[in-house]
């Protein structure tokens, strides 16, 4: 894969100018003009400067010669605001005796690695080992950092790869070991990550029916907690796992009811002492047990370098967008929180500004699981329908804004009840909502087109804006990427290690 070679930035010519006519710059007399100056308006001269700098000497306060820097033009850096204005407005710089410093257990293989290894029976439907390859992001693509066919390039071997939507445990973990703020110094730290692949071992026990095999492996990896000293210094308040599929996966109901498979994890009282990073969480669980977190779903672009992100987004915030909108899916049935899906794919398929890309075939020729054909579809669009499926969040919801598209919600439980660490409070600068159940109440039907073509368009602009200016902190970086400070943008998990530091000293203070 070959890369686009990046020009100065902009504010390098600016400097270079500003120096070229600075005040301060020093400048010498030619020699010649010197030698053959008239002998009287030389002696003249020779006064005349005495005299300035005598004024100077003695009249006059130093003057700091020192270059000050080039202040640019809204324009000039709008590249790097985009990157870091969310940052800059949701998150404030901690002093350094606020740094956080994180601990990764080193658990034995069968937590983890171990998984890994049988990798072919890690998922009851499908065969995980494309999925786990290259530390969790996949099978690589061969797309160029703008999203267009070719080949990989930069640091990690390129920046597109077709990740599983429910690999987000792997990647943060290889993204951690080799964060700058990790230490292998139990004392030093104020994090503890326990690395436990429970959403891919969960995948491969679904169809157990023996309950307490299904759960063994969640009750060792609390056993082996309990025997840790750093465990007992703050009984795991300080302690946090990452898991990869939603919470429903780990809360085994008490209650008779069907059985969809799931483990008892999270149940554990001792799991409960810790912060549960997922990617969906039980919204009502909150109140009475709020150490639950919403984690971004991976999409497919893992950039390693702030270059790459900004061509990526320069690509989007130019795409010319020929739909009002689009939907991505397939029908649910029997799901009542799924319901309306079946009357946006037929709102779409009947509307001449919507584009429609139905999920039913499951075999290799359906575009929903090709990452270029989801990428073209959403960034055609202006609007992305986001309904509940299977569970209330999507990955797609983290592949519209991608693309740069502005993501259309029936559920508040699909992003704002899930993700406050990562999107702005106000979704109405992100988003569009349309109160599915305030409708079914009042008998009536959302007409989306007729809905969506009433928002003004300096809102529309507004919002795609804010939407792609988000792009950065809602992406998980290649775990080769380097955190240098210098320039690098801040991903997923930065933002969710910085929200996880605060989060465990407000614990730790009795604040919460």
């Amino acid at each position: 894969m070959t890369s686009k070679k990046q020009s100065p930035p902009p504010w390098t010519t600016a400097t270079t100018e500003q120096e070229k006519y600075s005040k301060t710059r020093e400048t010498t007399p030619s020699k010649n003009f010197i030698i053959n100056f008239h002998f009287k308006y030389f002696i003249l001269f020779l006064i005349s400067v005495t005299s300035w700098f005598s004024i100077l000497f003695f009249f006059l306060p130093p003057t700091n010669l020192k270059h000050q820097p080039h202040r640019s033009s809204l324009s000039s850096t709008e590249p790097i605001k985009s990157i870091l204005a969310v940052d800059r407005r949701r998150q404030r710089n901690p002093s350094k005796n606020n740094v956080s410093y994180v601990y990764i257990y080193n658990l034995p293989p069968e937590f983890n690695l171990g998984l890994v290894q049988d990798c072919a029976h890690l998922n009851i439907y499908i065969n995980m080992c494309p999925h786990v390859a290259n530390r969790g992001l996949g099978q690589q693509l061969p797309l160029s950092d703008d999203g267009e066919a070719g080949s990989g390039s930069g640091a990690g071997g390129g920046t597109w790869f077709a990740t599983h939507q429910f690999i987000a445990e792997m990647i943060f973990h290889a993204r951690m070991e080799d964060h700058p703020h990790r230490t292998w110094d139990p004392a030093r730290a104020s994090l503890f990550y326990v690395p436990f692949y429970g959403g891919l071992h969960a995948s491969s026990k679904f169809r157990e029916m023996n309950l307490t095999a299904r759960d063994e492996l969640a009750v060792r990896l609390v056993d082996f907690l309990q025997r840790q000293p750093t465990w007992r210094k703050n009984n795991g308040k300080d302690h946090f796992i990452v898991l990869g599929r939603t919470a429903w996966d780990f809360m085994r109901s008490t209650e008779s009811g069907p059985d969809f498979g799931a483990n008892s994890l999270l149940n554990l009282p001792r799991v409960q002492s810790m912060s549960v990073l997922t990617v969906e969480t039980n919204p009502w669980k909150k109140k009475t047990n709020p150490n639950q977190y919403g984690l971004p779903y991976p999409s497919y672009f893992h950039p390693s370098t702030a270059a790459q992100m900004l061509t990526w987004q320069t690509k989007v915030r130019k795409s010319n967008r020929t739909y009002l909108f689009s939907f991505i899916g397939a029908p649910r049935k029997g799901l009542e929180k799924a319901a309306i899906r079946d009357e946006l794919i037929r709102q779409c398929g009947e509307s001449t500004r919507c584009e429609l890309v139905q999920c039913n075939n499951k075999g290799k020729n359906n575009k929903c699981f090709e990452p270029s054909e989801i990428m073209r579809v959403m960034t055609r669009s202006e609007f992305c329908l986001q309904a509940p499926g299977d569970s209330f969040t999507r990955r797609s919801t983290f592949d519209a804004v991608l693309a740069g598209c502005v993501p259309v919600f029936f559920s508040p439980h699909t992003a704002y009840t899930q993700y406050g660490w990562f999107l702005p409070d106000n979704p109405e600068e992100y988003s569009v909502f349309m109160d599915e159940d305030e409708a079914k109440r009042e008998k009536r039907v959302i007409n989306v087109e007729e809905e969506l073509l009433k928002i003004p368009r300096e809102r529309v602009e507004k919002m795609r804006k804010t939407v792609i200016d988000l792009i950065p902190r809602l992406t998980y970086k290649h775990p080769n990427a380097s955190d240098d400070g210098g320039g690098e943008f801040r991903d997923v998990v930065d933002v969710a290690f910085d929200a996880l530091g605060r989060h465990v000293r407000s614990i730790l203070a009795g604040n919460k």
